[in-house]
């Protein structure tokens, strides 16, 4: 079994400090006595410590406290991506001083920033969904203090980490188009996000490379309750549909639901595909096709590149991270029978009225 790397929390435990203590060794930081330093470099020693390659690059500068300002902790990504952003933090002595926004826009983003600056952070990560001129007004107004952003638009000169969400979202369709599916629904995310809109985007641009063109377009908050009513929504519709593709994999649990409640068989009846692959994607019934993010390299790559653009501003540079096709069992061949929905719904209504007779 791998080993469990050891972290300052480890070294301050065994040397019997703080562990803010030990970052401010390893930042050569003044004020921490003889005594105290070299019981520190004895525990690093008898645990076999390497310090982080970006905090030996930060020796000689003491970054204790960096910001966060993120959207709604109960929604499934923006939780994960926190706490990747914690924990790569700690593990490198540096505190996360945390602002969450319920309803957030370039005001109350840059009210937020601003007051993690007063708190004299040494950087800020914005994960709120921003336009590219939202984005680059915030950073400008910060000054000297770096700003990297999560969900703003890649295509732009600010610092940015993010997931390339063309590419994710053209896995999705060319998967279900070499299915042979040709019907695709289209559930987005708040066109308010960048990233929702650039999911839609590249579906878009997939379909009309396949000539094909979204059987309908629906818009949703990201919520299982939005991926239900929306579909139920759809259902309603005299559309020809074989496949949903669903901006994320909270509202397909929604989606799967609907459909479930409606007796249309997944995925023989309709295909359905999600975007992050959630923890319990893979545990819903049926588990869900989807396309993986990785949010765990995606708080250690912000906190790195953030902490890498104090060490040296002038080499500042952004990322795009790669996405990945999950392949479950929501996803299938289309059917050569597959009916229209109008049809199925008339179908399912004779059979109950049947049924109300007997």
């Amino acid at each position: 079994m791998k080993q469990k790397p050891i972290t300052l929390h480890d070294v301050a435990e065994y040397a019997g400090v703080s562990y803010q203590t030990v970052s401010r060794v390893l930042n050569q930081a003044p004020h921490v006595s003889s005594r105290t330093r070299s019981k520190v470099e004895q525990a690093m020693a008898a645990l076999n410590y390497t310090p982080n390659r970006v905090a030996q690059q930060l020796a000689g500068k003491t970054i204790t406290t960096l910001g966060l300002v993120t959207t709604d902790l109960s929604l499934h990504a923006p939780s994960q991506i926190a706490a990747a952003i914690k924990s790569t933090a700690s593990q490198l002595g540096i505190n996360i001083v945390m602002s969450m926004l319920n309803n957030p826009d370039v005001n109350t983003c840059n009210n937020a920033v601003n007051d993690l600056l007063s708190q004299r952070v040494s950087g800020v990560i914005v994960n709120v969904p921003l336009s590219a001129d939202e984005a680059t007004h915030i950073s400008q107004t910060c000054a000297d203090t770096p700003v990297l952003f999560m969900d703003a638009d890649p295509h732009t000169d600010i610092l940015n980490v993010m997931f390339d969400p063309d590419h994710g979202a053209r896995l999705a369709i060319s998967h279900l188009v070499q299915f042979g599916h040709q019907h695709i629904a289209l559930l987005t995310g708040p066109m308010t996000s960048i990233s929702a809109r650039l999911r839609y985007e590249g579906w878009l641009t997939e379909l009309e490379k396949q000539q094909l063109s979204p059987a309908s377009v629906l818009h949703g908050d990201w919520s299982a309750a939005a991926g239900y009513h929306q579909t139920l929504a759809l259902l309603g519709q005299s559309l020809r549909v074989s496949a949903i593709v669903v901006a994320n994999d909270q509202m397909a649990l929604g989606v799967l639901r609907a459909l479930n409640e409606y007796g249309l068989r997944v995925p023989e009846q309709m295909s359905v595909i999600g975007f992050d692959d959630t923890q319990d994607s893979a545990y819903y019934t049926p588990p869900l096709t989807t396309i993986r993010q990785d949010f765990k390299l995606l708080g250690k790559e912000g906190v790195t590149r953030l902490l890498a653009t104090l060490h040296d501003p002038a080499h500042a540079s952004s990322l795009l991270l790669p996405t990945e096709l999950i392949v479950r069992h929501s996803t299938t061949v289309q059917s050569s029978t597959h009916a229209s929905l109008q049809e199925l719904t008339k179908n399912l209504l004779d059979i109950t009225r049947q049924l109300q007779r007997l």
